[in-house]
């Protein structure tokens, strides 16, 4: 389980994920979370780097862990991980959503309103919010990402 200071959980979605938007809502509130929305739940057009945009600025400033929701899951995805502090993971299947808890460390999920069911993303994000990092030889290679912006010090 995420340490309990950091059951805080900020959500954002564009239009694209409203069908599963109740879902996602619904599994973190009964692993008992406190959501932070800042997502639309209008099916008007909005613009995904700006709902991104919200949860990342909130996460480098808060302890927690982030839930960012578009069409595909893509957008989101490509956005969030222009943020130093952020390690987002697109994942469509559970052993994703696990794995990226467990191994990479991620604190923000992605996923794609127009190709999952409802059901799945609530599975899915029941999985990331209940799985830890393992660290270990995973920390090492969390540590070479951090240094990625500057490719000339990478060494491997």
């Amino acid at each position: 389980m995420i340490d309990v200071k950091q059951k805080r959980l900020f959500l954002g979605n564009d239009h694209g994920a409203i069908v599963i938007r109740p879902a996602v809502i619904q599994a973190a509130k009964l692993l008992g979370f406190e959501i932070l929305d800042f997502g639309t739940d209008s099916v008007e057009s909005v613009d995904y780097p700006c709902y991104a945009k919200k949860v990342c600025d909130a996460l480098k400033d808060n302890a927690g862990i982030g839930i960012l929701m578009c069409g595909t899951g893509i957008g989101v995805s490509i956005a969030a991980n222009r943020y130093r502090h952020i390690r987002a993971a697109l994942c469509h299947e559970e052993q994703e959503a696990q794995l990226a808890r467990q191994h990479n460390n991620a604190n923000v999920l992605c996923l794609g309103g127009r190709i999952l069911t409802p059901e799945m993303a609530a599975k899915l994000t029941n999985l990331f919010l209940t799985s830890t990092f393992e660290g270990g030889r995973h920390q090492k290679r969390i540590d070479l990402i951090d240094t990625i912006d500057n490719l000339d010090d990478l060494t491997c």
